[in-house]
Order: C-alpha cells, then sequence, then structure tokens
C-alpha cells in the first residue's frame, strides 16, 4: 500500500512481506461480579491510548505509518490470552506491549512468543496495583527466559487519568521503535553481491550471524552478474535515458586530479558515467526487483532478492578493470535519485556487512538515510595547531576524528538539509525539493583516484556541515563472544575552509568528509584519540541524531551486547530482566543476559 505525505512524496514498501504491526494487550483482573467490572473501561482506555499515540508519532522506515492491534477484550486469563495471540498472529503483529492497571494474573496473562519483543506497561495509580502486576510478569517473563521491557511512570497518577506521562512516552516510543525495527529484519535477506574485498573483515559474510541474531538470509551473487545484465541489455533503457539526463543535470563534475598520463579520455569518462548509471539501476533491481524487467521479458530477474541491504565487493577485481561503485552506491544510499524522493537503500562498500548492519540498524529506527565512511584519521589539537595553525576549541577541544570514504556516503551526509533552519538529515517523507537541491549542489563528483581504481569511476566529494548531532556506530564479531555492537554520540564540526582544505590534501581531496567530535565524559571518551583507538574495525556509519538509546534497546532484543557508549545511564532501556545479571556494572550486566538468553533467531 503506498500513502502520501503532506509534501506528495509517495511513500510504501518495496519488500516482500508486510510490515510488522503493534499488538496491545489490555490485561485485567480476572475476577467478575464488581472486580473486573469496574476495569474494563480504564483498562481498555489505556490500550487506546497507547495506540493513539504509537499510531501518531511513529512511521515505518518505508514511509507507511505504523498499525497497532488491540486485543478484541481485556485479557483476564489463558482463555482471552489465546484468543489475543491468534489475532495477533492473524494480523501480522511483530512487537507486543501489554498494558493495565490494576492486578492480573501473571502467568495466565502474560505474551508467551519467543521471537515477539514486549514490554509491560504498568499503571502508577494507588486504587490498583498495576504495579504489583507490572513486578510479578515481569519476574515470569525472567524466570521463563522471555525478556520483556517493564514500563512504570515516576509519578502516581489518578485512576481516571487519561493522559500518558512524558516518561511512559518516551519509554513506549523507545520500546516500539526498536521493536519494529527487530521485527522488521525478520524474513529479510541481505545481498552480498561479489565477496571479500581486499581481506576485510566485514566482508567475510557471516550467515550464522544473519540467521541467528537477525532472523534474515544471506544471498550472494557473483559481481559478473551486473557485467552480464549491462552487456545483455537487462535493464530498463527508457528509465537509464531518463537517468542519464538527470545525472548529466544535476551530477557536477569536478577537475581530474589525477596526474596527465593517468587521465582517461573524454570518451572513456563519459563510458563511466554509463557504466555507473546503469550499475545503479542493476543493483536495485537486484536487490529489491523490478517489474518492468518482465515486461520486457526477463522474469527471472524481476524478481530480486527481497534484500533490505546489500554489499558491494568493488575492489579490487572489479576496480581494476571497471568503473568504481562510489556513484551507484551514494545514490542509493541517499534518498532521492532521478525517480524523486524516495525511501534510502541501503549498500555497503567493500560488501562490508557489518557496517551494513549499522547502517540498517540505525535506519530502520530513525528513517533517514545513513552514511558509511572510514574512520580515517584522529586529529589531536596539538596536530591541528602544528599542520593548520588551528586553535581546537568548543566541541574540537577533544580533537576531531576524520570519517572519510571514497564510496558509500548518502548525499545526505552534506547537511544540506534543514530542520528549523539547522543542517539536518530528515526522514524522506519530510524532504523538500529544495533540500535535494542543496545535497546535489554540495556534491562534485570527481574522476576516480586511479591509483585506488584502475578502471575508473565517479566519487563523491562533499563537506558537511557543522552542528548536526550524530550517532557513530559499528558492529563487530569476536570469536567465542559473537557480535557486539559500539556507538559514540557526537557532533559534526566545520572548520575553517583553508584548515579544511590543508588536512584533507594529505588524504583524497576527491572524497566526501565529515569531522566528528564525539561527546566525551570518561573511560574511552576521555577524549576523540581514545574513541579512534577504541574502535573495532576501520568503518563506521553514522546516523542524525542522538539515538544511542535506540540502537541499545534494539541490540538488547537481538541479543547483541554493546561493548562501548557514551549514553547517559538515565536513557539506558533494557529488558528488566537485565538486572539480575548484576546493576553497577550495566555493561557487563548486558554481556552476561545476551549470553545468557541467546540470539532472538537462534
Amino acid at each position: 500500500m503506498a500513502i502520501s505525505s503532506n509534501n506528495g512524496v509517495s511513500v510504501g514498501n518495496r519488500l516482500i512481506g508486510s510490515l510488522p504491526k503493534v499488538g496491545i494487550r489490555p490485561t485485567i483482573d480476572g475476577r467478575r461480579k464488581g472486580v473486573r467490572e469496574s476495569l474494563e473501561e480504564q483498562t481498555m482506555g489505556l490500550a487506546r491510548a497507547v495506540a493513539k499515540l504509537v499510531e501518531g508519532e511513529l512511521r515505518h522506515a518505508c514511509g507507511e505509518p505504523v498499525e497497532c492491534v488491540i486485543a478484541d477484550t481485556c485479557i483476564g486469563g489463558v482463555a482471552e490470552a489465546a484468543r489475543a495471540a491468534e489475532k495477533f498472529a492473524r494480523e501480522g503483529v511483530g512487537v507486543s506491549l501489554t498494558v493495565t492497571p490494576c492486578w492480573c494474573y501473571g502467568s495466565e496473562t502474560m505474551d508467551m512468543d519467543p521471537a515477539t519483543p514486549k514490554a509491560v506497561w504498568g499503571f502508577n495509580g494507588t486504587e490498583r496495583p498495576g504495579a504489583v502486576y507490572l513486578a510479578a510478569v515481569l519476574a515470569g517473563h525472567s524466570q521463563k527466559g522471555l525478556p520483556a521491557f517493564g514500563i512504570y511512570g515516576r509519578d502516581v497518577q489518578d485512576a481516571g487519568d487519561g493522559e500518558i506521562p512524558g516518561d511512559v512516552r518516551e519509554k513506549i516510543l523507545r520500546f516500539v521503535r526498536a521493536g519494529l525495527a527487530a521485527a522488521a529484519l525478520k524474513g529479510k535477506s541481505y545481498l552480498s553481491i561479489g565477496n571479500v574485498s581486499m581481506g576485510i573483515a566485514g566482508s567475510l559474510v557471516n550467515h550464522d550471524f544473519f540467521e541467528q541474531y537477525l532472523g534474515m538470509r544471506v544471498e550472494t551473487v557473483d559481481m559478473s552478474e551486473i557485467v552480464r545484465r549491462v552487456e545483455r541489455g537487462i535493464y530498463d533503457a527508457e528509465e537509464f535515458e531518463l537517468a542519464s539526463a538527470w545525472t548529466h543535470k544535476n551530477c557536477r563534475e569536478g577537475e581530474d586530479q589525477n596526474v596527465p598520463e593517468s587521465q582517461f579520455s573524454r570518451l572513456e569518462k563519459d563510458r563511466a558515467w554509463q557504466w555507473s548509471v546503469k550499475m545503479t539501476m542493476i543493483a536495485r533491481d537486484l536487490m529489491v526487483g523490478n517489474p518492468r524487467l518482465a515486461e520486457l521479458g526477463f522474469g527471472e530477474e524481476a524478481m530480486g532478492h527481497n534484500a533490505i541491504a546489500a554489499g558491494f565487493q568493488g575492489q579490487r577485481q572489479w576496480t581494476d578493470h571497471l568503473p568504481n561503485g562510489d556513484f551507484m552506491e551514494a545514490i542509493l544510499n541517499s534518498s532521492f535519485d532521478w525517480n524523486g524522493i524516495r525511501t534510502p537503500y541501503i549498500l555497503a562498500t567493500e560488501n562490508d556487512s557489518l557496517n551494513a548492519v549499522a547502517m540498517l540498524f540505525g535506519h530502520l529506527t530513525t528513517c533517514t538515510a545513513q552514511v558509511f565512511a572510514d574512520v580515517r584519521t584522529y586529529w589531536s589539537p596539538e596536530a591541528l595547531k602544528r599542520v593548520a595553525g588551528y586553535e581546537a576549541t568548543g566541541p574540537a577541544e577533544g580533537g576531531l576524528i576524520h570519517l572519510l570514504n571514497s564510496g558509500a556516503a548518502a548525499l545526505d551526509g552534506s547537511g544540506r538539509q534543514q530542520i528549523d533552519g539547522r543542517p539536518a538529515m530528515k526522514p524522506f517523507w519530510n524532504i523538500t525539493e529544495d533540500d535535494v537541491r542543496g545535497c546535489l549542489e554540495a556534491t562534485t563528483w570527481y574522476p576516480a583516484t586511479t591509483e585506488y581504481f584502475r578502471g575508473g569511476g565517479y566519487s563523491s566529494n562533499f563537506t558537511t556541515l557543522g552542528g548536526m548531532p550524530i550517532t557513530m556506530s559499528r558492529v563487530n564479531l569476536v570469536r567465542g563472544l559473537g557480535p557486539v555492537l559500539q556507538l559514540a554520540e557526537g557532533w559534526t564540526f566545520e572548520l575553517p575552509e583553508q584548515v579544511h582544505e590543508k588536512l584533507n590534501r594529505r588524504t583524497d581531496p576527491t572524497w566526501p568528509t565529515t569531522w566528528f567530535a564525539p561527546r566525551l565524559g570518561g573511560g574511552v571518551f576521555r577524549d576523540g584519540y581514545s574513541v579512534m583507538n577504541a574502535w573495532g574495525a576501520n568503518h563506521g556509519a553514522f546516523s542524525y541524531g542522538h539515538v544511542g538509546a535506540d540502537l541499545i534497546a534494539l541490540c538488547s532484543m537481538l541479543r547483541i551486547p554493546v561493548c562501548m557508549h557514551n549514553v547517559p545511564a538515565e536513557d539506558i532501556f533494557r529488558p528488566s530482566a537485565w538486572n539480575a545479571f548484576g546493576t553497577s556494572d550495566l555493561e557487563g550486566a548486558d554481556f552476561r543476559a545476551c549470553a545468557n538468553f541467546g540470539p532472538l533467531y537462534g
């Protein structure tokens, strides 16, 4: 189903499988002849209020509104719990939220589906013991190995108060955002286009990780499939003409930075543009299919791989011979192309599947484009002073991390979209044509550096505007431990142009740059050097906003411990069972709880 937002952008689910819904379970004291009857209206009123909140505030990453399904009756015992479960299965519920203002029979009313993220809101009132039920049912969830998030308002409310307090509201929305992200992964694919790139560990795609922790499958196609489709015309030729015209109009080509003897001819550069556009169309068709191909007689190719994320190996077997994948990766990861404003795709450069997962987590929880980057260089205040004569102040006082990569940086990452006049990255349904124009005008496409890319191609170049709150994250696999996630919240930083140019020229001036200032504190966040030194791989991905708490909640659902973060303790929200693994060392408790309960889909 497709709907339209206020600015006329078409939205809809392009993947196979219905979007997960939120199931709301109003539980009630089952004693009749007065007790249950006195609570029916209040209990169902809580369920309706939660549904109104969720449906009014949240959308899926594809832009469609989130739908809630309320049990047909209040749940006072196992029979009504079973009826609710049957309805939820029929309606495609992927997230379960129980609400109650009163005592209920814990194990008789609880949600028993082991693969559904679940939470319980126990109303904080004195007339009936909703908090007592909350504690009892959470104990049951822990005892049965079915972790659930506990939601309990800080302040006592009156029984007739229909308002959802701010702290409860925040936890409900955080839980639902994370739960929908976990549910959206199930049954989808990661598409590996090619194989291992330059020995990068993240491109050693681990099927067990995707299957057990994410509920996904891994699909693999050789990069020669792109060549086959180009040479045999297995793409929409009419769309190619549209795309070529749009690219020629909107993608400014920069001056060739290669030495003259390494530069390609104009004819070869034009051919590289054609290849770049065709590669973009074909990678998209490989991911999600294209019904137009069936009309052209390519029924099998029209199907796609139902890929919610993908990676492209590129280096070196492809890029030593053919144009690189930078244009393909950057455009697909952006929120727009020649067909207009649309949902970003997730496509990782160098087939770094683990960075693709970080991008996917960020995209599903924020509904925005994700920026893939090398975690390239730490610039200390002393080095900034010595090399560029720059005195680091403000967020840069602890030094800056240079995020830089030739490939998959979404153009949204330039910061040329605006919220309240400030640089931002927006959900695609809020992006305007002026936002698109700003991103395109901020980007120059330089002929690829032939030292790296012997087959040519084009690399995007922009400098991210300063002042954007961002969260950088990364998933790593550790033998004997499994997956871990690390994240760092901070801000983009804008250096004076002459300082940026001096620093940027020391690496590759044809690539996009984001200067990142992590929010500092204790431990590995005492300065930018310590953050970079503790980073577990050469790549990271960043999302707009300080969204680390949402990522932590999501990872707890999937049983992926978070090994490094700078999220304030009061914002961390995990299942109540995590408290049983220690309350003074929350990081260690997270590791122990995830190991104990095991992967969600494993």
